[in-house]
């Protein structure tokens, strides 16, 4: 843990470089109040309201809740683990009495009657949601670019005219903007792991396995769904520290502490080294080789089915469940969405690129194959990890998270296409979900750690997946080769906001 900070005014309050641990010492200490480091993180969001990051901030809840901890402070209570900690909350997790609109338009009216589990045991551990994070709407979607009015795109902090990734931008533009130090994304392809990689912060996928007692965490029905195969709820924060501390609350486990390096041997399958953007390619060897140095063994051994594989899987499994995963979520949502269903909630969708994706779904063009893909394709892929992981003796897979870094936002297309090393253009949903996604499906844990910046000031992220159940193990060893990697430098200030825009803020942002 950093030195925590002397005690500071708060119009001078920096916390930019503090842990999620910091941060709550500071508070304990009496540093500084909970007040002041609330009214500051709320001071920075609307400062970086052209990044987009937040489609709702909650300033009367969080202010009010940092009244709470500093009472309890004052007394000399006992304060709960994350005490005064500024967290963000994707836009499609349930928070009682907040409307969770998934960054749609159709869903604005949805304010749900009960927290989403993960969420709630933050806030009962002390942490204070400050607001509700932007993302691609209704997560279907990988560069977080809304072309509706509601919504709007996310942009990259490290570069305003990039994609931050998705469909967690929000909560990563929050997070890399230095706003707040960790938060809540979901995750069904990638949707944390993306965003994570493209804004220089680490991003964390669960494991889900089949469900039931093999998923870390379990917030069925409280999160606006796509697939109960593949959701879940993942956190997101400026370092795997901070991860690993919302982990071990959300969890209920202990938390992960650095594994020994030397002697740890990391698969690294030739397949997914493929096809890599050339500058990109260049910083993940660099950082594979610096892992080399500190004692890793990488053992390069291929996994040649892998991505075949995976392409019959990821699409009959996300496009077929929402006929079932999304009618029951309204349904649990009660009243308060009455007379919007599956097919209703087409007409409210403004981004291209998820109508089309929607209009996929209603027409249930993948059911025919959705039977063999749970009884035969999916397992056959779980059975190729399992094996992978025992042959190999290996911990975990090390692989780039994405095949390039972030490219420009596309303000017609949405997703739109991208090109890798000049070459002809491809869709951009399949380029950046290539490397995660088949751990998404295999339903196995996944970490996104910093490894760099290119030339231009954008960054690159590395993944390693680990065994089914391996979370904690997982996390120790992001803690140690985050160590060896090191920290990426904080992205430019975002353009300040003019005297007017902030105050034309104050009247858009939903105050609850």
């Amino acid at each position: 843990m950093s030195p925590v900070p002397p005690p500071v005014s708060p119009r001078v309050l920096d916390y930019g470089d503090w842990s999620a641990d910091d941060t709550i010492a500071a508070i304990r200490n009496k540093s500084v109040t909970a007040r002041e480091y609330i009214s500051d993180v709320l001071d920075r969001a609307r400062q970086g309201k052209p990044l987009n990051a937040f489609i709702r901030l909650l300033p009367d809840q969080a202010l009010s809740a940092a009244d709470e901890i500093d009472r309890a402070v004052a007394r000399g209570r006992q304060l709960p683990p994350l005490a005064g900690l500024a967290i963000v909350a994707k836009d499609n997790i349930n928070q009682a009495g907040i409307p969770t609109t998934a960054g749609t338009a159709a869903l604005l009216g949805n304010r749900p009657p009960a927290t989403a589990p993960s969420l709630r045991k933050l806030i009962a551990a002390g942490a204070i949601v400050v607001g509700r994070a932007n993302m691609h709407e209704l997560a279907l979607g990988f560069t977080s670019t809304n072309l509706q009015p509601f919504a709007g795109p996310v942009h990259n902090p490290y570069a305003e005219g990039m994609i931050p990734g998705g469909s967690s931008g929000g909560t990563a533009a929050a997070i890399a903007s230095r706003v707040v130090t960790c938060g809540l994304g979901t995750d069904t392809g990638g949707s944390s792991r993306v965003p994570a990689a493209l804004t220089g912060i680490a991003g964390f996928r669960p494991s889900v396995g089949e469900g039931g007692a093999q998923r870390r965490y379990h917030d069925d029905g409280a999160v606006v769904p796509i697939s109960h195969t593949r959701d879940t709820v993942g956190p997101m924060g400026r370092t795997v520290a901070d991860i690993a501390l919302l982990d071990s609350v959300i969890s209920g486990r202990p938390r992960a502490r650095p594994a020994e390096l030397r002697g740890l041997r990391l698969g690294v399958p030739p397949v997914l080294w493929s096809g890599l953007d050339r500058e990109l390619e260049s910083i993940a060897l660099r950082a594979g080789r610096r892992l080399q140095a500190a004692g890793v063994v990488l053992v390069r051994d291929d996994m040649p089915d892998l991505l075949r594989l995976d392409a019959t899987i990821g699409s009959p499994i996300a496009l077929h469940e929402p006929l079932a995963d999304m009618p029951a979520y309204l349904r649990a949502s009660g009243a308060r969405v009455r007379g919007v269903d599956i097919g209703t909630i087409a007409h409210g969708i403004a981004s291209p690129d998820v109508r089309a994706i929607w209009a996929t779904v209603l027409k249930d063009a993948f059911g025919p194959q959705y039977e063999q893909v749970m009884t035969v394709r999916r397992p056959a892929l779980q059975r190729l990890y399992a094996d992978y992981f025992s042959r190999k003796r290996v911990d975990a897979i090390l692989f780039p998270t994405t095949i390039l870094p972030a490219t420009p936002i596309d303000y017609v297309n949405g997703s739109g296409n991208v090109s890798v090393n000049g070459g002809p253009p491809v869709a951009a949903f399949g380029a950046y979900t290539r490397n995660a996604g088949p751990g998404s499906d295999a339903g196995i844990p996944g970490l996104s750690i910093p490894a760099g910046l290119t030339a231009g000031g954008l960054p690159i992220g590395i993944e390693i997946d680990g065994p089914r159940g391996s979370d904690e193990r997982l996390l120790a060893l992001g803690l140690a080769i985050e160590a060896v990697l090191g920290r990426l430098p904080p992205p430019p200030r975002p353009r300040k906001a003019s005297a007017a825009g902030v105050a034309d803020e104050h009247k858009s942002i939903h105050h609850l």
